[in-house]
């Protein structure tokens, strides 16, 4: 092994400053460069960064309860159908409506059409629906029944939320 001189006469020149001091009085940083001990500083904590795990994702196998929409959806020109002629069933054109059989839907500002009045289809309590398809399905009203059947009406403003919904 080697033996290095003790330095106690020597001077070396700071890679900060560019100016001689003693030796001795010489530190070493954490990025290597050799400073007088006036000039020395710390490493700074933030340039280590402590390790930070990843934030938890979702819970494996989930099944979140299905949520009825917060907004009542404009429905087509004239939306419902009657089944027929003495029947309480009418049918709903709603495209994508994301329903299921047993929802209850409340209609607003259906127009009255085959006997069946508009107070009747825009009852506060709503309908229970049976869905017939992704862009179907239909409802029972209380007391009318239809005239004609198979006729179609209900107007261009009509629409389809749930009751909870304030007007």
């Amino acid at each position: 092994m080697s033996n290095f001189a003790s330095g106690s006469k020597s001077k070396a020149i700071s890679d900060r400053s560019g100016m001689a001091f003693p030796y001795r009085e010489m530190r070493k940083e954490w990025n290597g460069h050799l400073v007088h001990v006036s000039e020395y500083e710390e490493k700074h904590p933030q340039l280590e960064p402590k390790v930070q795990k990843g934030d938890a994702q979702g819970l494996q196998n989930a099944r979140p309860d299905r949520v009825e929409n917060t907004v009542a959806n404009m429905l087509t020109l004239n939306p419902f159908t009657t089944a027929g002629s003495g029947s309480r069933v009418i049918t709903v054109i709603e495209s994508s409506h994301g329903r299921a059989t047993s929802d209850v839907v409340r209609f607003r500002n259906a127009i009255g059409f085959d006997g069946i009045t508009s107070t009747n289809i825009n009852k506060a309590a709503g309908y229970s629906i049976t869905k017939v398809n992704d862009d179907s399905y239909t409802f029972t009203v209380d007391t009318d029944t239809a005239v004609v059947g198979n006729k179609i009406g209900g107007g261009g403003l009509a629409s389809a939320g749930p009751v909870t919904l304030t007007p």
